[in-house]
């Protein structure tokens, strides 16, 4: 499956962001899917993940009710809201498909990247 994200950019602390990430090749309603990122300077960290019908998400401490998972399966597309920027979300965030069902999962576990999207936040 190939991976297409969007959204990203620069924006103040304190503003917001919607990424997308549109799936081509396969249905994306078959597989668990999730948002990585990599910080500058930093490895990738797992920040949100989502199931394959949306009923379950889950989130990374550090953005936990700031940020929110969804998908359109009839569009083909996962995205994620980002309230609340700080300037430590800054990085390139990448959308990805895993291969188990758990909405937490690691590097280990994802077997398509997108090409990811940079986000900056100005302090």
């Amino acid at each position: 499956v190939q991976l297409q994200a969007s959204g990203g950019g620069l924006v103040q602390a304190g503003g917001s962001l919607r990424l997308s990430c549109a799936a081509s090749g396969r249905t994306l309603s078959a597989y668990t899917m999730g948002w990585f990122r990599q910080p500058p300077g930093k490895e990738r960290e797992f920040v949100s993940g989502i199931s394959r019908n949306g009923g379950s998400t889950y989130y990374a401490d550090s953005v936990k009710g700031r940020f929110t998972i969804s998908r359109d399966n009839a569009k083909n597309t996962v995205y994620l809201q980002m309230n609340s920027l700080k300037p430590e979300d800054t990085a390139v965030y990448y959308c990805v498909v895993s291969r188990f069902s758990s909405v937490y999962f690691s590097t280990s576990s994802v077997t398509s990247w997108g090409q990811g999207t940079q986000v900056t936040v100005s302090s």
